[in-house]
């Protein structure tokens, strides 16, 4: 037996709050709408990790999510156009990554990140 996909889950009254978030800030397509669950996702081959931590790095907290996109300043000027407060970061962390914390509607922690070899030449 092989796990094909991790779905999180995130309990909420009102679904439809989670658009402009993940949606409209980063870029995830609506896959499936049920009325009383909505699913974001994408195309893209992703591989499937479930991460267990005692702290989210740098002596932070660990996030509720780690979202890894293709352009960190791209996500962070969205965050920024949508009035998100960034919560820690961004900041290029000794492990390779470069990185921000938000809140998503659901007062998730985000950890919204770019691996510093897959970053554009502009963030090294």
């Amino acid at each position: 037996m092989k796990v094909k996909r991790i779905v999180a889950n995130i309990q909420s009254p009102d679904i439809s709050v989670a658009r402009a978030f993940y949606q409209d800030v980063l870029g995830m397509d609506l896959l499936m709408d049920h009325g009383w669950l909505a699913t974001y996702g994408s195309n893209e081959t992703m591989q499937t990790q479930l991460s267990i931590a005692t702290q989210g790095g740098s002596d932070t907290p660990v996030p509720d999510l780690s979202v890894e996109v293709d352009d960190l300043d791209e996500a962070l000027q969205r965050c920024q156009t949508a009035a998100i407060a960034i919560e820690y970061g961004p900041v290029v962390e000794p492990w390779g990554v470069r990185r921000f914390y938000v809140r998503d509607p659901f007062d998730r922690l985000i950890n919204i990140l770019v691996h510093i070899e897959n970053a554009p030449e502009r963030i090294k």
